[in-house]
């Protein structure tokens, strides 16, 4: 296995009672897309949150490309980004001016530059003098994707990135990422309710419940341990906690 670049040991968050997130530990290898699944209230925004240092754990330990998170995490922030279709950019900016803001955040060298050659890359240059607020939801995703890839970063955090797209653009954007991380090298963990994607996309998938990880493992893996011929119905028997065929209760 390549050398972990994003490790995770022992990961707990509570909210006062709650346990959002209940000592979690993975490790996510070079190069790779692994998928982060589970239904709504598993834990995986939270565990994204904390990798990204939005959240501080209540303990468990974070390393990003070598970097403890919880102590050092401003050496490798400007190597990594994040991408949501449920976080949104500023809708009176443009989308040309979101863009240009956050490439200066990043200290990007050549803003407009980089901003016209992600334009180009995404198909969103028809609308980059269009405010965000104006957009339609897929074009949104798509900005959203555009900003989280400005930077060209070594790990990309993706929380559903086809949402709302049209299954076309969805395909297009898939394989936009395949080749972004053939030719990038670049580590990507992705939170998805699209299991055809998570298959096609993944080469590892952690499956969570409750604030665990239940189970693990490729999703050629999973459908033999369930005996079942789609992720989908993978998902269904882990998020219902049936335990027919699969080992939904193993630990981590």
């Amino acid at each position: 296995m390549s050398q972990a670049v994003i490790k995770v040991e022992g990961l707990t968050k509570r909210f006062d009672d709650t346990t959002a997130v209940d000592a979690i530990s993975f490790a996510v290898p070079a190069g790779t897309v692994v998928g982060l699944l589970g239904g709504n209230g598993a834990g995986k925004t939270t565990t994204i949150s904390m990798l990204l240092g939005l959240l501080l754990p209540t303990s468990g330990t974070i390393e990003v490309l070598g970097v403890d998170m919880l102590r050092h995490r401003h050496r490798v922030l400007t190597r990594m980004n994040f991408s949501s279709p449920y976080v949104d950019l500023p809708h009176r900016l443009t989308v040309a001016e979101n863009l240009t803001v956050y490439g200066h955040l990043y200290g990007l060298a050549g803003v407009r530059r980089r901003v016209a050659e992600i334009a180009e890359a995404l198909d969103i240059a028809q609308f980059l003098k269009k405010p965000v607020g104006k957009l339609s939801a897929g074009q949104k995703t798509r900005v959203a994707l555009a900003k989280a890839l400005l930077n060209k970063p070594d790990v990309l955090l993706l929380d559903e990135p086809t949402a709302s797209l049209d299954p076309d653009t969805a395909d297009w954007v898939r394989t936009y990422l395949e080749t972004f991380r053939r030719e990038t090298g670049a580590t990507i963990l992705l939170a998805s309710h699209n299991m055809l994607e998570v298959e096609r996309l993944c080469s590892l998938v952690l499956m969570m419940r409750k604030g665990s990880i239940v189970d693990r493992g490729t999703p050629a893996e999973l459908l033999e341990r369930y005996g079942r011929d789609t992720m989908e119905d993978v998902f269904l028997d882990i998020a219902r906690e049936r335990r027919t065929g699969g080992v939904a209760d193993a630990a981590d």
